[in-house]
């Protein structure tokens, strides 16, 4: 077979698990988007076929959730979920479910599933569908409602609070009445999901688009405050007018949320996280200041951010960002070895890209956006990462002993070189000789 996208996968799979005498029918979002007019990312297939016998038609499926009747079919570098029929007792961790039955029919597997929306059901050999729950009516209204008794669902797995967010706000969807009644009513108790599914849910929210609605719909239902209350706090602390007419630091965040276009995850917790350090800063003298706000944001980050799982290298270029943000106004004043650091940091596109909304969110200035753009032109890579004129090895070579001031001398070394001042080995050596003279190097 020769698989060249996920849906004929996953067509291959249908087709093959008819042929044997199953029913199989597409499920949830695959089916959703379709009737949305948008490209699925993945295909899943429901049917009434146990494990062992996906397993006997599909040799190579992979069990990732065998107790649950959920195998995984691989080729061609696509993927497609292959989940028998079932029913499920109560969750008695919020989680999973205390125990599953297979069942034969798409009716009785829909009961389960999260909103209506999502337990749609599509043969995709007839075209027939099957909704079991006003699915395609919530669609047209543009509406996210659970499966049942809200309730019921949300206490099943607390997660799907938020992802009635994730969908609403990608989908630019409303969350229909009794469904936002449930989600306050168990808003504490997502507390009780691991951190890493939290953060997964709360990445989604915020590049899959629609990020400040998503945001926004997370406070007003009452989760930002359990999740992330350190967003929550930006809420009515005020900014000087005359640097940010537009409002209090939430309205601020938001309004750059929105400006975003397919951003990164870093990029996206960036700009969330630029200004966190100002409501534990604000003062009220000549004017309203925030002293230290940056470098309390960074502090503040780094805590949600752990706390929350994410990576060493997300938070990390995350802190870079926050500590970045308040520098574009000094770059005009900047040496030109300070400067090029600045530049030459990476992922200075982020940087870039965060500071033009920060503006336009505010100001509207984009003055020192140009200044640092035509600076990267004029530059260019080699004077941002020039190689170094001399290394240790070359220090070793010229008669210095390695120790602690190894550190001192080739930062010295960079510093000028960055600054123009040295061009050529020649003129490292004789810079070298002169600030760090060899017999300071071996007195006593």
């Amino acid at each position: 077979m020769s698989v060249e996208t996920s849906r004929a996968l996953a067509l291959d799979s249908v087709a093959r698990l008819q042929q044997a005498g199953y029913r199989a029918l597409l499920v949830g979002g695959c089916v959703r988007d379709q009737l949305l007019g948008l490209e699925p990312g993945d295909y899943d297939i429901a049917t009434n076929a146990q494990p062992t016998e996906i397993e006997r038609i599909f040799p190579d499926a992979i069990a990732v959730g065998a107790s649950f009747g959920v195998m995984l079919r691989r080729a061609g570098g696509f993927q497609t979920e292959i989940a028998t029929f079932r029913s499920e007792d109560d969750y008695g961790d919020g989680r999973r479910p205390d125990a599953v039955r297979f069942e034969e029919t798409p009716e009785r597997d829909s009961r389960r599933r999260d909103f209506t929306i999502n337990a749609l059901y599509e043969d995709p050999s007839s075209g027939q569908l099957f909704d079991f729950h006003g699915g395609r009516e919530d669609l047209a209204a543009y509406r996210i409602r659970a499966v049942g008794e809200p309730g019921r669902r949300f206490a099943e797995d607390h997660l799907r609070m938020m992802r009635a967010v994730r969908f609403a706000a990608r989908l630019g969807f409303e969350i229909e009445p009794e469904t936002a009644k449930a989600i306050r009513a168990h808003a504490a108790e997502i507390r009780r999901i691991a951190p890493e599914r939290v953060r997964d849910e709360l990445s989604r929210i915020l590049t899959e688009g629609g990020a400040r609605r998503g945001m926004e719909m997370l406070d007003d239902l009452g989760l930002l405050v359990e999740v992330l209350p350190e967003a929550s706090h930006m809420k009515g602390v005020e900014q000087p007018p005359e640097f940010h007419p537009e409002g209090d630091v939430w309205v601020h965040t938001m309004r750059m949320l929105e400006l975003l276009e397919q951003p990164s995850l870093t990029l996206s917790l960036g700009v969330l996280f630029h200004d966190i350090g100002k409501p534990e800063t604000q003062s009220f003298t000549d004017r309203i200041r925030f002293h230290g706000h940056v470098e309390a944001g960074m502090r503040i980050a780094r805590e949600a951010m752990e706390r929350l799982r994410y990576s060493s290298a997300e938070i990390e270029q995350v802190e870079a960002l926050v500590a970045g943000h308040m520098k574009f106004m000094h770059l005009g004043e900047m040496r030109q070895s300070t400067l090029k650091r600045f530049l030459g940091q990476p992922r200075i596109a982020e940087h870039l890209a965060l500071h033009r909304v920060d503006c336009l969110s505010s100001h509207g200035k984009l003055d020192n956006l140009h200044f640092a753009q035509e600076a990267l032109e004029r530059f260019g890579e080699e004077e941002l990462h020039p190689e170094p004129l001399l290394r240790g090895q070359d220090l070793i070579a010229l008669g210095y002993r390695p120790g602690p001031r190894f550190g001192e001398i080739l930062r010295g070394l960079e510093e000028q070189h960055l600054e123009g001042a040295l061009r050529t080995r020649e003129d490292a050596i004789e810079w070298l000789r002169r600030e760090f003279p060899l017999e300071t190097e071996s007195a006593g």
